[in-house]
């Protein structure tokens, strides 16, 4: 580590997912504290970013492919569950609003 720049050691040893994780992770309690979000939607919303997220960190610090395609792959029923709900909201919505 001696003798790093901080952005080579962020990205080599995978701490830059750890910030994008940890940005993710304030954004999903401050929507829930403070904008009043239902927990489940927050997951929607944010699971499959950090999924993604995690699958990122396991490629920057060499983990074997299972470890990189399994968070990807998960986060796509999160996101179809994101989209049923946003496409169910919309149908709720009063025509021309």
């Amino acid at each position: 580590m001696a003798g790093q720049g901080l952005a080579e050691m962020l990205f080599e040893y995978g701490y830059a997912a750890d910030v994008m994780l940890g940005v993710l992770a304030i954004e999903g309690a401050w929507l829930v504290l403070a904008r009043r979000w239902r927990l489940l939607a927050v997951l929607g919303l944010l699971g499959p970013a950090a999924l993604i997220v995690l699958g990122l960190r396991a490629a920057m610090t060499g983990a074997d492919w299972w470890w990189i395609a399994l968070p990807l792959a998960l986060s796509f029923p999160l996101h179809l569950m994101d989209l049923r709900s946003r496409l169910a909201a919309d149908d709720h919505r009063a025509p021309g609003s």
